[in-house]
């Protein structure tokens, strides 16, 4: 019972004002990236339907990215480690594409 009476009591650090701050630098950041792209999927025109789609990638690329590099602290790593972390994801994207691309081609033969 006396290890239950120790480990009940709670100590509250202050908080860090600075890593505070930090995190809503970055929130402000991600919503601004988020902004743009609702601003792009109201305003383009429907016909241009492949631009909207690139544009949404690329910007949830760029969030993708810079959530890793924040929160992940890969921002901090050696470079080694990044490529060893970024060539494979370049390789995925690439097969997930061609494998779409090919089994569209197979589907329109048919």
């Amino acid at each position: 019972m006396a290890l239950l009476e120790e480990t009940s009591h709670v100590q509250a650090k202050p908080a860090n004002k600075a890593e505070i701050s930090k995190l809503w630098k970055i929130a402000g950041i991600l919503l601004l990236i988020t902004l743009v792209e609702f601003v792009f999927a109201f305003t383009l025109p429907e016909h241009w339907k492949l631009m909207k789609i690139s544009i949404f990638v690329g910007l949830t690329f760029v969030k993708a990215f810079y959530i890793v590099s924040e929160f992940m602290h890969l921002k901090h790593e050696t470079k080694l480690l990044v490529w060893s972390i970024a060539l494979p994801l370049i390789f995925v994207v690439w097969m997930v594409i061609a494998l779409v691309y090919e089994g569209e081609a197979i589907s329109s033969v048919r």
